[in-house]
């Protein structure tokens, strides 16, 4: 299976750079599904999480507070204004964003 370059970025770092079989994230209109080969598109993204299937089977998840996307048909790019990886994630965090304000990584720490 061919596979897709998929960087996501924050304003403070650069959180997944790597190689995906699949990514899944929530588009301004609904769940995004993205294969090598996807028409080009720009978009903005919704709170939630950014599924990531890499080329071993293995998942990396990453939430985001929205933002915006790029497709290529070869790349994807991720502009998130606040993103975490998902095993970085934990309840002091959470609780840290939903007292900040950043509502985005609260609400998605709800669904854990």
């Amino acid at each position: 299976m061919a596979t897709i370059r998929v960087d996501v970025v924050s304003a403070e770092q650069s959180i997944f750079s790597g190689e995906a079989k699949f990514v899944a994230l929530p588009g301004e209109s609904g769940e995004l599904g993205i294969l090598h080969g996807h028409t080009p598109l720009i978009t903005r993204i919704r709170p939630g999480s950014v599924r990531i299937e890499k080329p071993d089977g293995e998942e990396e998840l990453v939430f985001v507070a929205g933002g915006y996307l790029e497709i290529q048909p070869d790349c994807v790019i991720v502009l998130a204004d606040t993103a975490i990886r998902g095993h970085d994630l934990d309840e002091a965090k959470a609780i840290e964003a939903k007292k900040t304000g950043r509502r985005g990584n609260a609400k998605s720490c709800r669904r854990l």
